[in-house]
């Protein structure tokens, strides 16, 4: 009977808090770990200015620096946030990454698992990043396989693509005719360059604004080729996937703008974002059938417009195909929690190059 109750779906509540330093999203999904049986209820909790600056502080920081302030603004966050959902059977936590060096350092998510379990009273799967890292993989990005479980629910035939332009850029290519993610030429996952996160740095450094809301700034301006061009000079964009970046990792794009006025500026960063992903694209074993567009990024229209003017496939909005793209992620938290719990891999080789599927994540009891 354990057995069989083991493979029962079960309500999970994810969360995420992304490179944009924007907030905490929370979202329930009914899933046994392989199929999503129902969407649930969802929230979000937006980090105040004070916070935001707090982690903005601890960026780039690592384990045994003083980040006691960042770690609380995480924690109070998430628990303020996680506690409207107590029909949540287990909570998938990803923390705040701070720092991201797959072939350095490793990678660092702010955020205690065991403190969170206790003060929600519930069983918590977190850390889920570190054992691919350690076996060799690049820990990024993890949605992949959440996305396989979105393309079977969405009832795809043929190979689709999602994109989420966060604060940075991830794409993953979908074969939702293989038997399960990690499947060999199931999926192919990978960062394919920066997004929101310098643009939102841009505007925040120059006019105090969180973000280039609908793109206005850069419908104003005109792409600078020569800025565009040297971007494009980066070696990351010749590196073979699966690849991955840290939030910071394109900080010279602020430097390629410098000389510009606001409105160029934010078009010729919006440009960089979408060319980044032209490039990425270039990577997929076949064109998809649609390019589906989750995160912040896709309610920019200039940057919609892009994509659309340089792809060769649909470009959409993921709400086209019945998704919630402002909670897609934290979705995936709650997918991949479940997953963990039944013991099922959460990255593969296609996803992170990870040497072979391994199933990441610690588990917080309560």
């Amino acid at each position: 009977m354990k057995g069989k109750l083991n493979k029962a779906p079960v309500w999970a509540l994810g969360a995420m808090s992304g490179t944009s330093l924007d907030g905490v999203d929370a979202a329930l999904l009914e899933t046994d770990g392989q199929q999503i049986f129902a969407f649930g209820d969802s929230g979000y909790r937006a980090y105040t200015d004070a916070e935001r600056q707090v982690l903005r502080a601890a960026l780039g920081r690592w384990p045994g620096d003083n980040l006691s302030a960042a770690q609380q603004v995480v924690e109070t966050a998430h628990t303020e946030l996680l506690a409207r959902f107590p029909q949540a059977g287990i909570v998938g936590f990803h923390g705040q990454t701070v720092a991201h060096e797959p072939r350095g350092r490793g990678t660092h998510q702010l955020g205690d698992g065991a403190a969170l379990a206790e003060a929600l009273g519930r069983d918590v799967v977190w850390d889920f990043r570190s054992a691919d890292v350690a076996l060799g993989g690049q820990g990024a990005p993890l949605a992949p396989f959440f996305h396989f479980a979105c393309a079977r629910w969405m009832g795809a035939t043929e190979p689709v693509a999602f994109l989420n332009l966060g604060g940075v850029g991830n794409l993953t290519w979908v074969d939702p005719r293989k038997s399960g993610p990690e499947e060999a030429g199931a999926l192919l996952a990978f960062d394919t360059g920066p997004a929101n996160a310098p643009l939102n740095d841009l505007v925040a450094e120059r006019l105090g604004l969180e973000c280039d809301r609908d793109g206005a700034l850069a419908a104003r301006g005109n792409v600078v080729d020569g800025a565009l061009e040297l971007f494009l000079e980066d070696a990351y964009f010749r590196h073979i996937p699966p690849k991955s970046l840290d939030r910071d990792d394109f900080a010279l794009m602020l430097d390629l703008v410098r000389e510009l006025g606001d409105a160029d500026a934010a078009a010729t960063m919006t440009a960089m974002a979408a060319t980044a992903v032209m490039l990425g694209m270039e990577h997929c074993p076949t064109v998809p059938a649609r390019l589906l567009v989750t995160g912040g990024g896709r309610k920019n229209p200039v940057m919609m417009a892009m994509l659309q003017a340089g792809l060769d496939c649909a470009v959409e909005p993921v709400e086209a195909a019945g998704l919630d793209g402002d909670m897609l992620e934290a979705q995936a938290f709650a997918y991949l929690a479940v997953r963990v719990t039944r013991r099922l891999p959460t990255s593969a080789p296609g996803t992170t190059g990870v040497a072979a599927p391994v199933s990441g994540g610690q588990i917080a009891r309560v």
